[in-house]
């Protein structure tokens, strides 16, 4: 017979997929980056032009994207960390953020199937479950406490 509560449960559950959600998130931050520095490495020693573009403008815009890729996953990835920390679910402009980024996750996940292959969809799907599973976990507190609805501290 157990005592324990099913808050407990939720609680005990949520906090550690939080946790692994956002470092595999930093860390794919980090990887994005340096994917998109090495692509950017080998558009500038090529020095071709695609559509007469100037691969200048190309290596420019790959770290340029690289960057901002980079910059999102860390963002989401420290949402994810703080609400495993703090055990309270996102805010308004966090939730989007990751609904957002669990979309980008889904959408890659079907291209890499044919590009890259079946571990790279694995990966992404993965990184998705985390992504979904933490915001279904952290989803009904939110929703009763903004509903009026008495929550239980």
């Amino acid at each position: 017979m157990s005592y324990v509560t099913e808050e407990w449960e939720q609680t005990v559950a949520r906090r550690p997929v939080a946790v692994v959600a956002a470092l595999v998130l930093l860390v794919e931050a980090v990887g994005i980056v340096i994917l998109n520095g090495i692509l950017a490495t080998f558009v500038g020693k090529q020095n071709m032009s695609l559509a007469h573009l100037d691969p200048d403008a190309m290596v420019t815009g790959t770290w340029a994207m690289g960057g901002v890729m980079g910059l999102y996953l860390a963002a989401c990835g420290v949402a994810l960390l703080l609400m495993g920390v703090r055990d309270r679910g996102p805010g308004r402009v966090a939730r989007i953020m990751l609904i957002s980024c669990a979309v980008v996750h889904g959408v890659l996940g079907a291209l890499t199937v044919g590009l890259v292959g079946w571990s790279a969809f694995a990966f992404m799907m993965v990184v998705l479950g985390l992504i979904v599973l933490t915001l279904l976990a952290y989803g009904t507190e939110r929703g009763a406490a903004e509903s009026g609805a008495p929550v239980t501290a």
